[in-house]
């Protein structure tokens, strides 16, 4: 089966900014913004659109129903933030910091993670369309009860993973590593892996190989 590739942001001709505001039910459009610490913020309903954020840091914030489209995030920290239940479209994480980060029971459709660091991360109960993970650390991360299409693992670190009640069939691990990984068995047909790493899983499975 042919990958599609994520699509890329679209933005227009931006506004350079050094500062933002965040608050309730605002949107955030069409700036370009570099170096700034937004940490720490419980928020709701927040709206990033048509934006270039560079160097942003945004730890520790809780953000509900949180929408994101045609944005560019590069060397971000959103370590241990909480995006439940956001939505992401045409969305490029680059080099960003993505440990512990919680997605859980979001929306992402052409999206891009490229040389980030996510280790911890929750991806659990999220609809992914057109997904690519490139070169990105997924150690310990959940990708527990999702529903996907086109999502794409090259070079990427999947030691520790859970993938329980994730259908599997035609999903590609052969460009990834890992040392462990956890899948529900009855799941499992139609997972395209090395021979190295099906004896990874068969070890996970319990079966003994001589």
């Amino acid at each position: 089966m042919k990958i599609k590739k994520p699509t890329a942001p679209i933005l227009p001709q931006l506004t350079q900014t050094e500062f933002i505001s965040l608050d309730d039910e605002i949107i955030i459009e069409g700036l370009q913004l570099k170096e700034q610490d937004l940490s720490y913020q419980d928020l709701r309903n927040l709206v990033f659109r048509e934006c270039h954020f560079d160097k942003l840091t945004m730890n520790r914030n809780h953000l509900e129903r949180f929408e994101c489209s045609n944005v560019i995030f590069e060397h971000c920290d959103f370590s241990n933030t909480e995006w439940l239940g956001a939505s992401f479209h045409q969305v490029h994480f680059r080099r960003c910091k993505l440990t512990g980060t919680n997605f859980a029971e979001s929306y992402l459709r052409d999206c891009t993670f490229e040389d980030c660091l996510a280790d911890y991360a929750s991806f659990s109960a999220t609809n992914q369309k057109v997904v690519h993970f490139n070169q990105t650390s997924l150690n310990d991360t959940e990708f527990v009860e999702v529903v996907w299409n086109n999502l794409l693992f090259e070079e990427c670190s999947l030691t520790g993973s859970n993938w329980f009640h994730t259908k599997l069939k035609e999903l590609d691990l052969r460009k990834s590593t890992f040392e462990k990984i956890a899948f529900s068995q009855e799941l499992i047909k139609g997972l395209k892996v090395t021979t190295e790493q099906a004896v990874i899983i068969a070890a996970g499975l319990g079966l003994s190989i001589e």
